[in-house]
């Protein structure tokens, strides 16, 4: 229980603190949340959904935190220049934890649609914030999001009103700026009412070079007819730590395309638990992680069918080059009212050395008699044919090896549906593939 001490020990010195600081909707379940992670503390790999990273070991670092929400010295909009070509987006920013609202983007949303503050947004309308936060994110069955539920003071709110669609994409930056090691407590809530839809982007990334541990909780509800693409893209360094919980609610006839690509970091986890709430609900969930050093990148899903006729697609792909480490456990859950369920979960992976190590679990609960089910992983090398074939016809071993990485991630890249992004990852996978550093020209916050 050491780990955890240090954050039970801060919330009884500090929770005054914290409450001034933030809004009553965000302070109303902290006490509770304190009291779940209490109980809990971090859960050690003895505990199944957290066997293949150790929580208490990240977490046991004394990083700052900056409960008082002074504000860092930057202006993202100057610094960040690194949009993705040909892809027009309306940029926000989230800074550590906090969003940035002294500038925000000139594009004009549709009417009704709100981008912005979760505390501002929740001190505004109450009553309508309470109905979602902090719903789908249960303290009581997972310690990460107890800590983060106790100590998050803002977040980010995007809110897409009935049968409201937004053409240009929502691209969100989340940029890591401290001078000192810090914590930040990320949140976001999504609300799409039925029948909208949009198109989220969310990018990671570190403007110093500090020891970061974030905590991210997002919680999205999709309702009745209603589409949502979300795109996460990680882009750190190796002193970063990311713990990353989504919660995602679909009702009938939803569509949900959630795509997580990992291509530099220092430790990930990501948790991603999706439930279909109501029949003729489609989801897609894709994940790629392009690893290697001492990197770990751990992915774990669920996904819940709780009522029949819905579909689900899970493919996740890894590259694990030199001592990186990666997981995959991945559940579908088949409840006994789900009949006419479809389900294929996929788990396929590279290892390019003998020091690199995979973990993978796919597993499948079925309590329904009328589906079809299937899940399946390999972990292999590359393919002695293949790199013969191309290096008797002048490809060098060096090149051809790269081409044959490519092609095997590339297929969770061509899942993404927004081509400017989906051409712009396959250049990034490329240039990862070469060492080079994958930073987009024009960003000076990394130089």
């Amino acid at each position: 229980m050491n780990s955890e001490k240090q954050y039970i020990d801060l919330y009884g010195d500090a929770r005054q603190m914290i409450f001034d600081h933030s809004t009553g909707v965000l302070n109303a379940m902290r006490d509770q949340a304190f009291d779940d992670f209490k109980a809990q503390g971090f859960p050690n790999r003895k505990v199944e959904q957290y066997k293949y990273t150790d929580m208490q070991k990240l977490f046991e670092p004394d990083y700052g935190l900056n409960l008082k929400r002074i504000e860092f010295p930057l202006n993202p909009y100057d610094a960040f220049k690194c949009d993705v070509p040909n892809l027009s987006t309306s940029m926000y920013f989230v800074v550590n934890d906090q969003f940035y609202k002294k500038a925000l983007p000139k594009a004009t949303l549709p009417e009704g649609v709100i981008v912005g503050s979760l505390k501002d947004e929740a001190e505004k309308n109450p009553d309508f914030i309470a109905k979602y936060y902090a719903r789908l994110a249960k303290t009581n069955t997972d310690a990460v999001t107890a800590l983060n539920t106790m100590l998050a003071q803002d977040g980010l709110l995007v809110y897409v009103p009935k049968n409201v669609k937004i053409d240009r994409a929502i691209q969100v930056v989340n940029i890591l700026r401290s001078d000192v090691d810090l914590m930040v407590n990320r949140r976001v809530l999504i609300i799409m009412e039925p029948g909208a839809e949009a198109k989220l982007l969310f990018c990671d990334d570190s403007a110093d070079d500090r020891n970061f541990l974030g905590t991210q909780v997002i919680e999205a509800y999709v309702g009745d007819n209603a589409s949502l693409d979300l795109y996460c893209l990680e882009e750190t360094h190796a002193k970063n730590v990311r713990v990353s919980n989504v919660y995602i609610e679909q009702q009938a006839n939803s569509r949900v395309n959630h795509d997580v690509i990992t291509l530099h970091n220092g430790v990930t986890r990501n948790h991603l638990e999706l439930v279909f709430k109501g029949e003729g609900a489609e989801c897609w969930c894709n994940g790629g992680v392009i690893a290697d050093k001492n990197q770990h990148v751990d992915n774990n899903t669920l996904i819940d069918h709780e009522v029949g006729h819905c579909t689900s697609n899970e493919l996740y792909k890894y590259v694990l080059d030199d001592k990186a480490t990666g997981a995959f456990a991945g559940l579908v859950r088949v409840q006994k009212d789900a009949q006419k369920t479809v389900s294929q979960e996929t788990n396929r992976n590279l290892c390019m050395t003998r020091s690199a190590h995979m973990y993978t679990q796919p597993m499948l609960e079925i309590y329904a008699d009328d589906v079809k089910c299937a899940h399946g992983s390999t972990v292999g090398q590359l393919n002695d044919a293949a790199m013969f074939y191309m290096q008797q016809r002048g490809v060098d071993e060096r090149e051809a090896k790269l081409l044959l990485e490519f092609a095997f991630i590339g297929e969770v890249i061509d899942q993404i549906k927004l081509a400017p992004l989906r051409d712009r990852l396959h250049l990034l996978v490329e240039k990862r593939f070469r060492g080079e550093l994958a930073k987009c020209e024009g960003c000076r916050i990394c130089r």
